[in-house]
Protein backbone atom coordinates (compact mmCIF):
# COMPACT_ATOMS: atom_id res chain seq x y z
CA UNK A 1 0.00 0.00 0.00
CA UNK A 2 1.61 3.27 -0.90
CA UNK A 3 1.67 6.52 1.66
CA UNK A 4 1.87 9.94 0.59
CA UNK A 5 1.94 13.09 2.75
CA UNK A 6 4.50 15.44 4.31
CA UNK A 7 6.98 14.18 6.86
CA UNK A 8 5.22 11.68 9.80
CA UNK A 9 6.62 14.43 12.71
CA UNK A 10 5.56 17.09 10.65
CA UNK A 11 2.07 15.80 10.65
CA UNK A 12 2.08 14.37 14.08
CA UNK A 13 2.26 17.84 15.48
CA UNK A 14 -1.00 19.04 13.31
CA UNK A 15 -2.77 15.99 13.80
CA UNK A 16 -5.92 15.62 15.34
CA UNK A 17 -7.99 12.90 17.26
CA UNK A 18 -9.60 12.51 13.12
CA UNK A 19 -6.63 12.59 11.73
CA UNK A 20 -4.75 10.24 14.12
CA UNK A 21 -7.78 7.64 13.93
CA UNK A 22 -7.74 7.53 9.93
CA UNK A 23 -4.16 7.07 10.45
CA UNK A 24 -3.70 4.31 12.67
CA UNK A 25 -6.23 2.53 10.23
CA UNK A 26 -4.08 3.07 7.47
CA UNK A 27 -1.09 1.78 9.07
CA UNK A 28 -3.12 -1.33 10.12
CA UNK A 29 -3.86 -2.04 6.89
CA UNK A 30 -0.31 -2.07 5.71
CA UNK A 31 0.30 -4.77 8.50
CA UNK A 32 0.71 -8.39 7.46
CA UNK A 33 -2.53 -9.24 8.96
CA UNK A 34 -4.56 -7.03 6.80
CA UNK A 35 -2.69 -7.40 3.63
CA UNK A 36 -3.50 -10.62 3.20
CA UNK A 37 -6.94 -9.85 1.99
CA UNK A 38 -8.49 -12.58 3.85
CA UNK A 39 -10.72 -10.24 6.10
CA UNK A 40 -11.96 -8.07 3.01
CA UNK A 41 -13.03 -11.82 1.17
CA UNK A 42 -15.11 -12.01 4.44
CA UNK A 43 -16.77 -8.75 3.73
CA UNK A 44 -17.46 -8.98 0.13
CA UNK A 45 -19.19 -12.10 1.25
CA UNK A 46 -21.05 -10.55 3.78
CA UNK A 47 -21.83 -7.32 1.08
CA UNK A 48 -23.06 -9.82 -1.46
CA UNK A 49 -25.91 -11.69 0.92
CA UNK A 50 -26.92 -7.91 1.94
CA UNK A 51 -28.05 -7.25 -1.85
CA UNK A 52 -24.40 -4.73 -1.80
CA UNK A 53 -22.51 -5.91 -4.72
CA UNK A 54 -25.45 -5.90 -7.70
CA UNK A 55 -23.65 -6.86 -11.15
CA UNK A 56 -20.73 -7.90 -8.92
CA UNK A 57 -19.94 -4.51 -8.50
CA UNK A 58 -19.74 -3.02 -4.36
CA UNK A 59 -21.81 -0.30 -3.53
CA UNK A 60 -18.83 0.59 -1.41
CA UNK A 61 -15.68 1.23 -3.38
CA UNK A 62 -13.46 2.18 -0.27
CA UNK A 63 -12.00 0.17 2.49
CA UNK A 64 -12.98 2.43 5.30
CA UNK A 65 -15.32 4.31 6.71
CA UNK A 66 -15.69 7.65 6.23
CA UNK A 67 -15.13 9.21 9.95
CA UNK A 68 -16.85 12.85 11.29
CA UNK A 69 -16.60 14.11 14.53
CA UNK A 70 -19.33 14.48 16.82
CA UNK A 71 -18.92 18.12 16.57
CA UNK A 72 -19.30 17.87 12.75
CA UNK A 73 -22.25 15.75 12.99
CA UNK A 74 -23.99 17.71 15.83
CA UNK A 75 -23.11 21.05 13.75
CA UNK A 76 -24.40 19.48 10.23
CA UNK A 77 -27.67 18.27 11.40
CA UNK A 78 -28.59 21.35 13.45
CA UNK A 79 -27.70 23.32 10.06
CA UNK A 80 -29.73 20.58 8.18
CA UNK A 81 -33.03 21.26 10.38
CA UNK A 82 -32.69 25.23 10.01
CA UNK A 83 -32.71 24.65 6.15
CA UNK A 84 -35.50 22.00 6.33
CA UNK A 85 -37.63 24.55 8.24
CA UNK A 86 -36.88 27.68 5.99
CA UNK A 87 -37.73 25.30 2.89
CA UNK A 88 -40.95 24.48 4.83
CA UNK A 89 -41.55 28.01 5.37
CA UNK A 90 -41.06 28.78 1.32
CA UNK A 91 -43.37 26.31 0.56
CA UNK A 92 -46.23 28.19 1.97
CA UNK A 93 -45.17 31.16 0.14
CA UNK A 94 -45.48 29.33 -3.03
CA UNK A 95 -48.66 27.86 -2.42
CA UNK A 96 -49.92 30.91 -2.22
CA UNK A 97 -48.29 33.04 -4.93
CA UNK A 98 -48.31 32.19 -8.54
CA UNK A 99 -45.43 34.23 -9.46
CA UNK A 100 -43.16 32.87 -6.90
CA UNK A 101 -43.82 29.47 -8.30
CA UNK A 102 -43.00 30.35 -12.14
CA UNK A 103 -39.36 31.20 -10.32
CA UNK A 104 -39.56 26.84 -9.80
CA UNK A 105 -39.85 26.01 -13.77
CA UNK A 106 -42.37 23.51 -12.29
CA UNK A 107 -43.79 21.78 -15.72
CA UNK A 108 -47.51 22.25 -15.87
CA UNK A 109 -48.66 18.87 -14.55
CA UNK A 110 -46.01 19.06 -11.75
CA UNK A 111 -47.18 22.59 -10.74
CA UNK A 112 -50.60 20.82 -10.48
CA UNK A 113 -49.83 17.91 -8.24
CA UNK A 114 -47.49 20.24 -6.10
CA UNK A 115 -50.83 21.93 -5.49
CA UNK A 116 -52.45 18.57 -4.30
CA UNK A 117 -52.82 18.15 -0.55
CA UNK A 118 -51.02 15.23 0.56
CA UNK A 119 -53.03 15.01 3.82
CA UNK A 120 -50.26 15.38 6.15
CA UNK A 121 -48.28 18.68 7.02
CA UNK A 122 -45.02 17.68 5.88
CA UNK A 123 -43.24 19.11 2.75
CA UNK A 124 -40.81 15.88 3.06
CA UNK A 125 -41.12 12.88 5.08
CA UNK A 126 -37.78 11.84 3.89
CA UNK A 127 -34.92 14.12 2.15
CA UNK A 128 -31.44 14.55 2.10
CA UNK A 129 -29.37 17.76 1.96
CA UNK A 130 -26.20 16.86 -0.05
CA UNK A 131 -22.61 18.54 1.80
CA UNK A 132 -19.61 19.73 1.29
CA UNK A 133 -17.94 19.37 4.59
CA UNK A 134 -14.12 20.65 5.43
CA UNK A 135 -13.10 20.90 9.11
CA UNK A 136 -15.96 23.33 10.79
CA UNK A 137 -17.57 24.51 7.88
CA UNK A 138 -20.43 23.04 5.27
CA UNK A 139 -22.22 23.96 2.86
CA UNK A 140 -25.54 22.85 0.83
CA UNK A 141 -25.07 22.54 -2.60
CA UNK A 142 -28.06 20.19 -3.14
CA UNK A 143 -31.38 18.43 -1.73
CA UNK A 144 -32.83 15.56 -2.57
CA UNK A 145 -36.68 14.48 -1.58
CA UNK A 146 -35.46 10.32 -2.03
CA UNK A 147 -33.73 9.39 0.54
CA UNK A 148 -35.03 5.89 1.34
CA UNK A 149 -32.66 3.94 -0.66
CA UNK A 150 -29.69 5.71 0.34
CA UNK A 151 -30.75 4.81 3.96
CA UNK A 152 -30.90 0.77 3.30
CA UNK A 153 -27.35 0.83 1.71
CA UNK A 154 -26.24 3.29 4.64
CA UNK A 155 -27.61 0.66 7.67
CA UNK A 156 -26.77 -2.10 5.95
CA UNK A 157 -23.03 -1.09 4.86
CA UNK A 158 -22.53 0.60 8.50
CA UNK A 159 -23.66 -2.80 10.44
CA UNK A 160 -21.21 -5.00 8.15
CA UNK A 161 -18.27 -2.37 8.75
CA UNK A 162 -18.58 -2.20 12.19
CA UNK A 163 -17.96 -5.59 12.94
CA UNK A 164 -15.47 -6.71 10.44
CA UNK A 165 -11.82 -7.09 11.23
CA UNK A 166 -10.09 -4.11 11.12
CA UNK A 167 -12.59 -1.58 12.46
CA UNK A 168 -13.37 -3.75 15.53
CA UNK A 169 -9.36 -3.50 16.24
CA UNK A 170 -9.24 0.39 15.92
CA UNK A 171 -12.65 0.15 17.75
CA UNK A 172 -10.49 -1.00 20.86
CA UNK A 173 -8.59 2.69 20.54
CA UNK A 174 -11.15 5.06 19.92
CA UNK A 175 -15.23 5.34 20.49
CA UNK A 176 -17.44 5.40 17.35
CA UNK A 177 -21.02 5.37 16.86
CA UNK A 178 -22.84 3.84 13.81
CA UNK A 179 -26.02 6.37 12.64
CA UNK A 180 -29.13 4.21 11.78
CA UNK A 181 -31.82 5.53 9.90
CA UNK A 182 -33.88 2.81 8.81
CA UNK A 183 -36.22 3.21 12.29
CA UNK A 184 -36.47 6.51 11.84
CA UNK A 185 -37.58 5.70 8.55
CA UNK A 186 -40.55 3.79 9.17
CA UNK A 187 -41.77 6.07 12.02
CA UNK A 188 -41.79 8.80 9.42
CA UNK A 189 -43.78 6.70 7.01
CA UNK A 190 -46.53 5.65 9.89
CA UNK A 191 -46.36 8.97 10.88
CA UNK A 192 -47.89 10.95 7.34
CA UNK A 193 -49.84 7.74 7.23
CA UNK A 194 -51.81 8.35 10.41
CA UNK A 195 -51.53 12.43 9.78
CA UNK A 196 -53.43 11.78 6.68
CA UNK A 197 -56.59 10.63 8.63
CA UNK A 198 -56.03 7.18 7.78
CA UNK A 199 -56.14 3.82 10.60
CA UNK A 200 -56.15 0.77 8.99
CA UNK A 201 -53.02 -1.34 9.21
CA UNK A 202 -51.32 -0.08 6.13
CA UNK A 203 -49.67 -2.44 3.21
CA UNK A 204 -46.75 -0.55 1.69
CA UNK A 205 -46.07 -0.42 -2.17
CA UNK A 206 -42.31 0.56 -3.59
CA UNK A 207 -43.23 2.20 -6.41
CA UNK A 208 -39.98 2.25 -8.87
CA UNK A 209 -39.02 2.25 -12.58
CA UNK A 210 -37.22 -1.26 -14.15
CA UNK A 211 -35.56 -1.82 -17.25
CA UNK A 212 -36.43 -4.50 -19.39
CA UNK A 213 -35.77 -8.08 -17.81
CA UNK A 214 -34.55 -6.26 -14.54
CA UNK A 215 -35.84 -6.94 -10.88
CA UNK A 216 -35.93 -4.64 -7.93
CA UNK A 217 -32.46 -2.52 -6.97
CA UNK A 218 -30.88 -3.32 -4.52
CA UNK A 219 -30.91 -0.77 -2.10
CA UNK A 220 -35.57 -1.42 -2.60
CA UNK A 221 -34.58 -4.73 -2.09
CA UNK A 222 -32.85 -4.15 1.51
CA UNK A 223 -35.92 -1.55 2.30
CA UNK A 224 -38.76 -4.16 1.39
CA UNK A 225 -37.08 -6.78 3.38
CA UNK A 226 -36.68 -4.11 6.67
CA UNK A 227 -40.46 -3.17 6.28
CA UNK A 228 -41.18 -6.95 5.86
CA UNK A 229 -39.80 -7.53 9.35
CA UNK A 230 -41.03 -4.71 11.03
CA UNK A 231 -44.52 -6.76 10.24
CA UNK A 232 -45.78 -4.51 7.37
CA UNK A 233 -46.51 -6.41 4.21
CA UNK A 234 -44.54 -4.82 1.17
CA UNK A 235 -44.27 -5.05 -2.42
CA UNK A 236 -41.85 -3.82 -4.63
CA UNK A 237 -44.16 -2.69 -7.69
CA UNK A 238 -43.88 -0.45 -10.90
CA UNK A 239 -46.45 1.82 -12.41
CA UNK A 240 -47.54 -0.42 -15.02
CA UNK A 241 -48.77 -2.74 -12.58
CA UNK A 242 -50.78 -0.54 -10.46
CA UNK A 243 -54.65 -0.58 -10.96
CA UNK A 244 -57.61 1.89 -9.08
CA UNK A 245 -60.45 0.06 -8.62
CA UNK A 246 -63.38 0.67 -5.95
CA UNK A 247 -61.29 3.18 -4.19
CA UNK A 248 -58.63 1.03 -3.96
CA UNK A 249 -55.09 1.13 -5.33
CA UNK A 250 -53.82 -2.38 -5.97
CA UNK A 251 -51.21 -4.30 -7.54
CA UNK A 252 -53.38 -7.34 -8.45
CA UNK A 253 -54.77 -8.59 -5.62
CA UNK A 254 -52.32 -6.69 -2.78
CA UNK A 255 -54.16 -3.54 -1.77
CA UNK A 256 -51.94 -0.06 -1.07
CA UNK A 257 -52.65 2.21 1.59
CA UNK A 258 -48.91 3.67 1.87
CA UNK A 259 -46.78 4.44 -1.75
CA UNK A 260 -43.42 5.02 -0.84
CA UNK A 261 -42.69 7.22 -4.33
CA UNK A 262 -38.86 6.28 -6.04
CA UNK A 263 -39.93 7.98 -9.09
CA UNK A 264 -39.61 11.79 -9.66
CA UNK A 265 -43.00 13.44 -11.19
CA UNK A 266 -41.05 14.65 -13.96
CA UNK A 267 -39.77 10.73 -14.92
CA UNK A 268 -43.31 10.07 -14.56
CA UNK A 269 -44.67 12.22 -16.41
CA UNK A 270 -42.39 11.51 -19.60
CA UNK A 271 -44.21 8.11 -19.63
CA UNK A 272 -47.37 8.73 -17.80
CA UNK A 273 -50.07 11.23 -18.22
CA UNK A 274 -52.69 12.49 -14.99
CA UNK A 275 -54.97 9.75 -15.36
CA UNK A 276 -52.51 7.31 -14.09
CA UNK A 277 -53.92 5.24 -11.20
CA UNK A 278 -51.30 6.19 -8.86
CA UNK A 279 -52.34 10.03 -9.45
CA UNK A 280 -55.87 9.34 -8.99
CA UNK A 281 -55.57 7.58 -5.64
CA UNK A 282 -53.41 10.17 -4.93
CA UNK A 283 -55.66 13.10 -5.73
CA UNK A 284 -59.04 11.76 -3.97
CA UNK A 285 -56.53 10.27 -0.86
CA UNK A 286 -57.35 6.99 -1.22
CA UNK A 287 -53.85 6.28 -0.72
CA UNK A 288 -50.58 8.22 1.22
CA UNK A 289 -47.92 8.82 -0.89
CA UNK A 290 -44.65 9.62 0.61
CA UNK A 291 -42.83 11.59 -0.67
CA UNK A 292 -45.70 13.38 -1.64
CA UNK A 293 -45.13 15.10 -5.01
CA UNK A 294 -45.23 18.46 -3.09
CA UNK A 295 -41.93 17.36 -2.59
CA UNK A 296 -40.64 17.77 -5.90
CA UNK A 297 -40.35 21.29 -4.67
CA UNK A 298 -37.38 20.60 -2.84
CA UNK A 299 -35.86 18.68 -5.79
CA UNK A 300 -35.52 21.84 -7.84
CA UNK A 301 -32.38 23.31 -7.40
CA UNK A 302 -34.23 26.86 -8.28
CA UNK A 303 -35.23 26.37 -4.38
CA UNK A 304 -31.65 27.48 -3.80
CA UNK A 305 -31.98 30.31 -5.95
CA UNK A 306 -35.05 31.77 -3.73
CA UNK A 307 -33.87 30.60 -0.29
CA UNK A 308 -30.44 32.82 -1.38
CA UNK A 309 -32.25 35.66 -2.89
CA UNK A 310 -33.10 38.45 0.08
CA UNK A 311 -36.15 39.78 -1.51
CA UNK A 312 -38.11 36.28 -0.77
CA UNK A 313 -36.48 35.62 2.43
CA UNK A 314 -36.36 39.05 4.01
CA UNK A 315 -38.98 38.24 6.71
CA UNK A 316 -37.51 34.81 7.74
CA UNK A 317 -36.41 34.23 11.76
CA UNK A 318 -33.33 35.99 11.40
CA UNK A 319 -31.72 31.91 12.31
CA UNK A 320 -33.08 30.47 9.19
CA UNK A 321 -31.58 33.77 6.95
CA UNK A 322 -28.35 33.45 9.14
CA UNK A 323 -27.90 29.67 8.62
CA UNK A 324 -28.84 30.21 4.92
CA UNK A 325 -26.28 33.17 4.12
CA UNK A 326 -23.35 30.70 6.29
CA UNK A 327 -24.44 27.41 4.49
CA UNK A 328 -25.84 28.01 0.79
CA UNK A 329 -23.82 29.17 -2.29
CA UNK A 330 -25.29 32.05 -3.88
CA UNK A 331 -27.80 30.55 -6.77
CA UNK A 332 -29.73 31.86 -9.61
CA UNK A 333 -31.97 30.79 -12.23
CA UNK A 334 -30.63 31.30 -14.86
CA UNK A 335 -32.57 33.84 -17.07
CA UNK A 336 -31.53 36.88 -19.40
CA UNK A 337 -32.47 39.22 -16.63
CA UNK A 338 -30.51 41.51 -13.41
CA UNK A 339 -30.00 40.23 -10.32
CA UNK A 340 -28.15 40.75 -7.39
CA UNK A 341 -24.37 39.35 -5.74
CA UNK A 342 -23.77 40.26 -2.06
CA UNK A 343 -26.10 43.39 -2.34
CA UNK A 344 -24.81 44.44 -5.62
CA UNK A 345 -27.15 44.63 -9.15
CA UNK A 346 -25.43 42.78 -12.09
CA UNK A 347 -26.78 41.86 -15.32
CA UNK A 348 -27.07 37.68 -14.75
CA UNK A 349 -25.62 36.56 -18.19
CA UNK A 350 -22.84 38.72 -18.36
CA UNK A 351 -21.97 38.00 -14.57
CA UNK A 352 -22.13 34.46 -15.36
CA UNK A 353 -19.76 34.76 -18.68
CA UNK A 354 -17.14 36.91 -16.40
CA UNK A 355 -16.91 34.64 -13.42
CA UNK A 356 -16.32 31.76 -14.86
CA UNK A 357 -13.52 30.57 -12.01
CA UNK A 358 -16.17 30.51 -9.43
CA UNK A 359 -19.22 29.43 -10.76
CA UNK A 360 -20.82 26.06 -11.99
CA UNK A 361 -24.20 25.36 -14.02
CA UNK A 362 -26.48 23.14 -12.93
CA UNK A 363 -29.71 21.67 -14.48
CA UNK A 364 -32.50 22.92 -12.72
CA UNK A 365 -34.19 19.42 -12.54
CA UNK A 366 -32.42 15.98 -10.69
CA UNK A 367 -33.79 13.86 -13.30
CA UNK A 368 -32.79 15.79 -16.38
CA UNK A 369 -30.55 14.30 -18.68
CA UNK A 370 -28.73 17.53 -18.99
CA UNK A 371 -25.00 18.37 -18.52
CA UNK A 372 -23.75 20.20 -14.93
CA UNK A 373 -20.64 22.37 -16.07
CA UNK A 374 -17.91 23.22 -13.73
CA UNK A 375 -16.66 26.48 -14.34
CA UNK A 376 -12.84 25.83 -13.63
CA UNK A 377 -13.26 23.06 -15.75
CA UNK A 378 -14.52 23.71 -18.76
CA UNK A 379 -13.03 25.91 -21.56
CA UNK A 380 -14.15 29.85 -22.04
CA UNK A 381 -15.65 28.60 -25.82
CA UNK A 382 -17.35 25.74 -24.16
CA UNK A 383 -18.60 27.81 -21.11
CA UNK A 384 -20.10 30.44 -23.38
CA UNK A 385 -22.17 27.94 -25.50
CA UNK A 386 -22.48 26.49 -21.74
CA UNK A 387 -24.36 29.89 -21.06
CA UNK A 388 -26.37 30.01 -23.98
CA UNK A 389 -27.50 26.32 -23.21
CA UNK A 390 -28.81 27.38 -19.73
CA UNK A 391 -30.67 30.53 -20.73
CA UNK A 392 -32.77 27.98 -23.36
CA UNK A 393 -33.26 25.18 -20.77
CA UNK A 394 -34.00 25.01 -16.79
CA UNK A 395 -30.70 25.87 -15.58
CA UNK A 396 -28.88 27.45 -11.97
CA UNK A 397 -25.95 29.09 -11.92
CA UNK A 398 -24.55 28.56 -8.50
CA UNK A 399 -21.34 29.68 -6.44
CA UNK A 400 -18.96 26.42 -6.83
CA UNK A 401 -18.31 25.03 -3.32
CA UNK A 402 -15.05 22.55 -3.07
CA UNK A 403 -16.62 19.22 -2.37
CA UNK A 404 -14.35 17.31 1.00
CA UNK A 405 -11.13 15.16 0.09
CA UNK A 406 -9.53 12.69 1.90
CA UNK A 407 -7.70 9.27 0.74
CA UNK A 408 -9.26 6.35 0.82
CA UNK A 409 -7.57 2.83 1.16
CA UNK A 410 -9.27 0.68 -2.22
CA UNK A 411 -9.14 -2.48 -3.96
CA UNK A 412 -7.30 -2.50 -7.46
CA UNK A 413 -6.44 -5.18 -9.87
CA UNK A 414 -5.92 -7.34 -6.57
CA UNK A 415 -3.82 -4.90 -4.37
CA UNK A 416 -4.94 -1.93 -1.80
CA UNK A 417 -3.75 1.35 -3.05
CA UNK A 418 -4.28 4.92 -1.73
CA UNK A 419 -6.86 6.87 -3.77
CA UNK A 420 -7.70 10.89 -3.02
CA UNK A 421 -11.37 10.95 -3.60
CA UNK A 422 -14.08 13.59 -3.03
CA UNK A 423 -16.09 13.30 -0.33
CA UNK A 424 -19.68 14.28 -0.32
CA UNK A 425 -21.64 14.06 3.42
CA UNK A 426 -25.47 13.64 2.93
CA UNK A 427 -27.64 14.69 6.00
CA UNK A 428 -30.97 12.45 6.60
CA UNK A 429 -33.95 13.94 7.38
CA UNK A 430 -37.21 12.13 8.72
CA UNK A 431 -39.92 14.49 9.15
CA UNK A 432 -37.63 17.80 9.10
CA UNK A 433 -34.95 16.38 11.87
CA UNK A 434 -31.65 14.91 11.06
CA UNK A 435 -31.55 11.11 12.29
CA UNK A 436 -28.09 9.60 10.35
CA UNK A 437 -26.21 10.85 7.47
CA UNK A 438 -24.36 9.01 4.98
CA UNK A 439 -21.46 9.68 2.80
CA UNK A 440 -20.40 9.52 -1.18
CA UNK A 441 -16.75 9.40 -2.40
CA UNK A 442 -15.61 9.32 -5.81
CA UNK A 443 -12.03 8.63 -7.26
CA UNK A 444 -10.07 11.85 -8.00
CA UNK A 445 -7.11 10.04 -9.77
CA UNK A 446 -8.96 9.60 -13.09
CA UNK A 447 -11.68 10.62 -14.91
CA UNK A 448 -12.36 7.66 -16.12
CA UNK A 449 -12.62 5.43 -12.76
CA UNK A 450 -15.30 3.30 -11.35
CA UNK A 451 -14.63 3.92 -8.02
CA UNK A 452 -17.36 5.88 -7.02
CA UNK A 453 -20.04 5.16 -4.44
CA UNK A 454 -21.08 4.70 -0.78
CA UNK A 455 -18.80 4.81 2.34
CA UNK A 456 -20.11 3.56 6.15
CA UNK A 457 -19.97 6.54 7.87
CA UNK A 458 -19.04 6.57 11.80
CA UNK A 459 -19.16 9.25 14.26
CA UNK A 460 -15.73 9.81 16.00
CA UNK A 461 -16.64 10.38 19.84
CA UNK A 462 -13.50 10.14 21.54
CA UNK A 463 -10.09 8.07 22.30
CA UNK A 464 -10.29 5.44 25.04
Amino acid sequence: MRYCGKNQSQRNKKMTLLDEAVSRYHKLLATPEYRDLGWLESLQEKMSAQHLMPGGRPVCPVLRPHLITRRQYTHLAKASQTIYSAMNRLNGMLQDNASLMARMELLPAEKMLAGVDPGYPHLAVTSMLDTHVSNNSLAFVECYGNGAGVTAHADALGEIFYDCAPVKQIRKKYKMTRPQGMKRLLHGLLAAYKGSGKKKFPRIAIVEFRGPMKGPTSDYLLLAEYLRQAGYPTEIVTPEQLEYRNGMLCRGEFGIEIVYRSISAQEFLVRFDLAHPLVRAYREGAVCVVNSFRTELLQKKAIFGLLTDETVTGKFPAEERKVIRDHIPWTRLVTASKTTYKNKVVDLPEFILTHREKLVLKPNDLASDMHAYQGPETEEAAWDKAVRTALRNPYVVQERVEAGRAEFPVLQFGRMDMRPMSVDVYSHLYLGKVETCSTQVADLSSTFSTLSGMAPTFILEGGR
